[in-house]
Formats: C-alpha cells, structure tokens, sequence
C-alpha cells in the first residue's frame, strides 16, 4: 500500500476526479460523488462492546433485490469507488457477493471494511474484486480477542478469522489489511484491561499471515471523539511499533492513522472548524438500511439525513438533496479526516491549485 493513499489532500488532484472536486471546491453541487460508503446491512454476528455502531445494530437491511439495483445506480451515477462497510457486517448480507460482481465488472475500485468472520463465504469475488480488504482484529491473541471482539455468544472467533485471512492473502488480487484499534475498558472492580500490550504481536501476526499493512487507530466515543489514553499506554504502543519497524518491506507497511497521531500531540477531543460548509459532503456520502447521510460520522443522525434509499433512486436523491444541512463548525466538533481536504477545497476556490498529477486511488 503506498504511502501516498493516506494523502487525502493530494489525492484531490487525480485528473479523473477533477471535474467533481472542482464542482464541490466553488460551492456548487457535484453532479455525483466520487465516493460512496455502502452499508448492505445493519446486522453483525459480533457483540463488540465497544462498537461505536452499537445503537444502530440489527435495525434493517436491503432486499437482495434493492442491493443490486443499488449497484446499478452507483455505476450509471458514476461513482469511481465504493466502500461496502457498516454500521453492521458488510459480508453478512447474503448480496454483497453481487454487488461485488457488479461494481468490480463496471470497473468500480471496491474497498471492505469487515470482521473477517465472513470471508471463506464471499472469497472468490473479494479476491477479484476488491482493491483492499480491511480487517478489525485489535488482538494478536485469541484471549484478548474473545475480550474486546466476541461473538454474540461470548466466544473467540479469533482464530477463525486468521484463517479466512490466510486464505485472503493467498488469493487476493488488491491489499489486505489488519486494523488495530488501540482499547482500554475500566472494569467495575475498578482495574482497567487494554489490548496495548499485543500491538507488536498482531504486527507480527499480519506479516505473517501475508497482509500487506498493518494499521494502528486510536478509540473513539459514540460522537467520534478520540478518546486520550494514558500517557504509559501510548508509549508502550510505540516502542512496540519501533519493533516492528523490522517487518517493513515493499509488501509489508506499518500505517499510524491520524487519530493516534492526535493522541501524540495532545490535540484534545474536539477539532475546532471555521468553516460551515463540508465541500467534501459534494465527493462522498452514506448509503444505509436506514436512510442515505451526509457523511458516515453521521451515520444514524437524522439531521443529516438527505434521502431514502430504501425507496428512491440514488440519482434522484442527489439531484434533490441539500448536502449543506450540516454545518461543520456547529456539528462537527469530531476530528474528521478530511479536514484538511476541505480547508485544501477553501484553496482550491482562491485560486491556489497544485497540479495535476496521475490517478492511482479513488478513495478520496
């Protein structure tokens, strides 16, 4: 995975993206988005006690029918890349096999965000289809798996989940990552269990399994504020990191997301904003179960709910929706990542563009 895919703000200047950015960049709305995040379903077969998604679990899916024509309406808007995620397991629903069909055979670049306890199921179209696969482990051992990630029955799938992976990563065309979110829980005793201490573990575990990153993320609270974590902790969490440097090669990275990289520096939870429009809102939305949203931070938010997809067409949603209903400054305390994106779309309506350069990742 190159480096540069966590560029958002260079990945703005792609020639084939272009004309839409420069649409959302003048304050006028975008024929379509660039990017959509799909969630197939609502439903999940795990029981994450710390899922920031919990309140939103099992309260509806797409028809099979529905999904694909959803599909349909994604390649005829033109969208260039599409994110199967959630809300609930993307791969729990019996059509996202087709949906992959369809978006791959269109030429839609395909990102999945899941569990991993679903891949066996759905591997043949991941393997074709998908630019990257992303699995949410946040353990390198089947123990503190079963602790922060058990299934609805309170048991470890841990390994399980290994070894969907392995046969991912012997079939796979596109990337395939192991997501670590960095989690304490204070238990009523009063002590605190974390999986911190496996962050070198589970680096070691994906290079093995043959991923080709490994991605470390700071915990977020319902609103999508990062939550600070023990100064010991984040220590720990890099010189593990510094360890597993090692592993780095042309096949294998290590990826800080921004989150944790906000924890380093002691930004604090909330991320000030100056201005009231989200331009990128013109690039990427939300489709789900229960309605389609201005971004997936506010997934669930009925203020920020511009269309059904249940029961409209996607194209006349778009046409007819005001992507402005959220003002950044009022209702996005969050740290967003892509913050910098809108304030290089600020620019961009100045007049203070960089160059062009070449299309390599649409996921904006």
């Amino acid at each position: 995975m190159p480096s540069d895919r966590l560029d958002l703000v260079s990945k703005l200047y792609q020639p084939s993206g272009w004309p839409r950015v420069l649409e959302a960049a003048t304050g006028n709305p975008s024929s379509a988005p660039l990017v959509v995040d799909l969630d197939p379903t609502t439903f999940c077969d795990l029981a994450c006690p710390e899922c920031i998604s919990g309140k939103l679990l099992n309260q509806g899916r797409f028809t099979p029918e529905r999904l694909a024509a959803l599909a349909e309406e994604l390649v005829a808007l033109s969208v260039q890349a599409v994110v199967l995620i959630g809300g609930g397991e993307p791969l729990a629903h019996r059509g996202t096999r087709n949906v992959l069909r369809v978006l791959g055979e269109a030429g839609l670049a395909i990102g999945v965000v899941t569990n991993g306890t679903m891949i066996a199921q759905n591997l043949d179209e991941l393997a074709e289809y998908a630019s990257w696969v992303r699995v949410s482990m946040d353990a390198g051992t089947p123990e503190t798996y079963g602790v922060f990630r058990p299934d609805r029955k309170g048991r470890s799938v841990f390994d399980k989940v290994v070894g969907n992976m392995r046969l991912l990563a012997d079939a796979k065309s596109g990337a395939l990552g192991y997501s670590f979110l960095v989690m304490s829980r204070r238990l009523p005793d009063g002590s605190t269990v974390s999986n911190h201490s496996e962050v070198l573990q589970a680096a070691e575990l994906a290079h093995d399994i043959g991923c080709d990153y490994f991605e470390t993320k700071a915990m977020f609270d319902d609103d999508h504020h990062i939550i600070q974590v023990p100064e010991d902790i984040l220590d720990s969490v890099d010189r593990q990191l510094e360890k597993a440097a090692r592993l780095e090669g042309d096949s294998f990275q290590l990826i800080n997301s921004s989150t944790l990289t906000a924890l380093r520096t002691h930004v604090g939870p909330v991320q000030p904003k100056e201005y009231h429009r989200c331009r990128v809102a013109e690039l990427r939305t939300l489709i789900t179960p229960s309605g389609v949203y201005v971004c997936s931070y506010h997934r669930g938010n009925p203020l920020a709910r511009i269309g059904d997809a249940v029961t409209d067409d996607l194209a006349d949603i778009w046409r007819d929706s005001d992507r402005g209903m959220v003002d950044p400054q009022r209702d996005c305390h969050f740290h967003c990542a892509r913050h910098l994106s809108n304030l290089e779309l600020e620019k961009i309506d100045r007049g203070e563009r960089r160059e062009l350069g070449r299309d390599y990742d649409p996921f904006i």
